[in-house]
């Protein structure tokens, strides 16, 4: 990535070192720290190639508590919106599922929507944005192509047909005529300013309506989205977004356990069927232009009482083959089990952050590679680290650690490695976490 080798402006390093203090992943300063995965990445772009050219890819990241499945996921966020895609993310949790009996499933459609993201709107919110920039292109497509001029009746005419071929082309998709009529009206609403019946359409896409007869008296339409459907409107967007001039669309959804954790057994297997309707349609050619990424722990996948694998149907696709292992993963299967970082790469990212936080608070950088190598060793000889301690452990604790440094300029980083505080507080961080287990390293 282009700004791995600059420095980093102070409100993106603000930001970076605030949330893996935190422990999350920032969304933005991702390639000044990017360190390793190198081979998945790769694996996962050979897929945006795919995608861009008209086909679709269904993925999943496994990986423990803190191994960097949701960095990698949003890693690649990057690395899509800068290829010409849209990006759509969500969080799974109780209250949103790929299918639920009270309106579960449609809260994840909701919260895709709204995390709707281009390069030059990467926080959110673009499906407006995305919208008025499809009627611009083809505005100016057709006074280039005519050769009339803004105000013109036959240039109004012109845009209506080239408004027509691509209302035309997703109309013939599941749900799609209602949806190309509400594009049609969006573009008419654009050009009239009429922005109450943009805001309308807007909310219905948005899958806000929650009556038909609602829909049907503002709109014309009707159908809504719901539970059961929102899927289906997710691979009209995708064809809609390339015929608007993106590259597709890429649905990133993280935090699989929390179907995982579903006690009632019917409602787990609705969503395991549900995941299965997307997997399939990836690979059977029923989607275009669409890529979905999804996240779960090593438990959520394998369990066969209650992950994924649970669903026979799933199991069958997802399970891995006689050859792969440890080392040797194949990463052109549907599912990326995240290999740890070796001791190379934490102390390269060690070094990273090091000098991130000098440049943030303006000090000449204190800590040798010799002691960042100290801290990796004392932080993976504690007991049960082997077994228990990840990279977002590590990675607290160091920037918790340069901070005491700054602000403690007596302080050294020898008296802090060895001070009970320090110990007390490993030995916690490993008892409290120790339910999901979590990657091996070895320096």
């Amino acid at each position: 990535m282009k700004e791995e080798n600059r420095k980093a402006p102070k409100r993106i390093s603000q930001t970076v070192l605030n949330s893996l203090k935190g422990g999350v992943v920032p969304r933005i300063g991702l390639p000044y720290i990017a360190v390793g995965r190198k081979s998945e990445i790769e694996a996962l772009l050979h897929d945006v190639d795919i995608i861009s050219e008209g086909g679709a890819s269904c993925r999943f990241i496994v990986g423990r508590y803190g191994s960097g499945k949701s960095f990698l996921l949003q890693t690649i966020r990057n690395y899509v919106m800068d290829r010409g895609f849209i990006v759509a993310d969500a969080d799974l949790s109780p209250e949103r599922r790929l299918q639920g009996t009270r309106g579960q499933g449609l809260a994840t459609y909701r919260e895709l929507i709204g995390n709707l993201s281009t390069k030059t709107k990467p926080e959110g919110g673009a499906l407006t944005l995305v919208l008025d920039r499809w009627i611009n292109n083809v505005q100016s497509e057709a006074v280039q192509e005519s050769g009339l001029t803004p105000g013109d009746p036959d240039l109004t005419q012109a845009v209506d047909r080239k408004i027509y071929a691509v209302t035309a082309s997703v109309s013939e998709l599941v749900h799609g005529f209602e949806f190309a009529r509400l594009l049609s009206g969006y573009y008419h609403a654009y050009v009239e300013g009429d922005d109450v019946t943009k805001a309308k359409i807007v909310r219905w896409f948005r899958g806000e309506y929650s009556l038909k007869k609602e829909a049907k008296e503002e709109l014309g339409v009707n159908i809504i989205i719901t539970d059961d459907d929102w899927y289906d409107y997710l691979k009209l967007f995708a064809t809609f977004f390339r015929l608007a001039g993106y590259a597709g669309l890429m649905i990133m959804i993280d935090e699989l356990v929390n179907i995982y954790k579903i006690p009632n057994t019917i409602t787990r297997q609705y969503n395991y069927e549900k995941m299965l309707t997307m997997y399939n349609d990836t690979l059977q050619g029923k989607a275009r232009y669409l890529g979905i990424i999804m996240s779960a722990t090593p438990q959520a996948l394998e369990d066969k009482r209650r992950g994924i694998y649970s669903y026979e149907a799933l199991r069958s696709r997802l399970a891995e083959g006689k050859f792969s292992r440890p080392g040797a993963r194949d990463l052109l299967a549907p599912v990326i089990r995240l290999e740890p970082l070796t001791a190379e790469e934490m102390l390269v990212l060690c070094e990273k952050l090091s000098q991130m936080h000098a440049d943030l608070y303006g000090y000449p950088r204190r800590l040798t590679t010799d002691d960042l190598v100290t801290f990796i060793k004392v932080e993976y000889g504690r007991i049960g680290a082997d077994q228990n301690i990840t990279p977002r452990e590590v990675i607290r604790d160091f920037i918790e650690l340069l901070d005491l440094l700054y602000q403690h300029p007596a302080m050294t980083l020898a008296a802090l490695l060895e001070s009970d505080e320090f110990s007390f507080a490993k030995s916690e961080a490993v008892s409290d976490e120790s339910e999901e287990g979590f990657v091996e390293f070895t320096i």
